[in-house]
């Protein structure tokens, strides 16, 4: 049984490129290339960016630092995104420069959410168990 080309893992031509983008738009939000007000003054960070399998779609994580205004921040990338694709692909070696979709990235909210999990009362209760029954072989 072959699964679908969606979910297998990204190819190194794939996560190459993709880190090529993300240093890409990282350095036109440190240099400030992109004027708007909502993007004014805002440090934001690139922690991810996703290529498709043909490399025509890049889905960019971003994160403001403190995460302030995060909505608004991708919905003026998102306006932006043409001339932001022109600008990508005029730093990157690449025959089609990809359309480029914003996204608020949530793995840190994601990453805090499992912590708390994992220090909550009745998960090390569970754990002591765990613990408890493996001593007694």
């Amino acid at each position: 049984m072959t699964r679908s080309r969606k979910h297998l893992a990204p190819t190194q031509r794939m996560l190459r490129v993709g880190e090529l983008v993300r240093h890409a738009l990282s350095d036109m939000f440190m240099r400030g290339d992109i004027i708007d007000p909502e993007i004014d003054g805002a440090t934001i960070t690139v922690p991810e960016v996703r290529m498709t399998p043909d490399l025509k779609l890049a889905k960019a994580f971003i994160m403001p630092l403190g995460g302030r205004n995060a909505d608004e921040i991708v919905k003026a990338l998102n306006r932006h995104a043409r001339f932001i694709r022109g600008d990508v692909g005029h730093r990157i070696d690449l025959k089609y420069a990809p359309e480029i979709r914003f996204y608020v990235d949530d793995s840190f909210e994601e990453a805090d959410r499992i912590e708390a999990l994992l220090r909550s009362d009745r998960v090390r209760r569970d754990l002591r168990s765990d613990e408890d029954a493996d001593g007694e072989d």
